[in-house]
């Protein structure tokens, strides 16, 4: 389960923080939180699937790291990409 380039592309593209930034950790967050959104919805549809489920808890666990060092780091850019993913209630 991965996401196709060109979503892949549209999601860098609108989190970027410059023009040549691939890597930040908004664009990951970005990233891991499409691919955490195709595999719950997988995980709908296949309920017996543990290999999808592992790698779902997986991807959780990262997105949770990262989003935990950017509070740290820029805690303004962190409340304003908690609102852009509406990540948080």
């Amino acid at each position: 389960m991965s996401i196709d380039k060109g979503t892949k592309e549209e999601i860098t593209k609108k989190f970027q923080l410059h023009e040549k930034d691939t890597g930040s950790a908004d664009v990951q967050i970005a990233i891991l939180t499409e691919r955490i959104a195709e595999l719950t919805d997988h995980l709908k549809k296949a309920p017996k699937d543990h290999n999808s489920r592992l790698a779902l808890l997986k991807l959780v666990g990262q997105r949770r790291k990262l989003l935990e060092y950017l509070n740290s780091t820029d805690t303004e850019r962190y409340k304003n990409l908690i609102k852009r993913l509406k990540l948080r209630k």
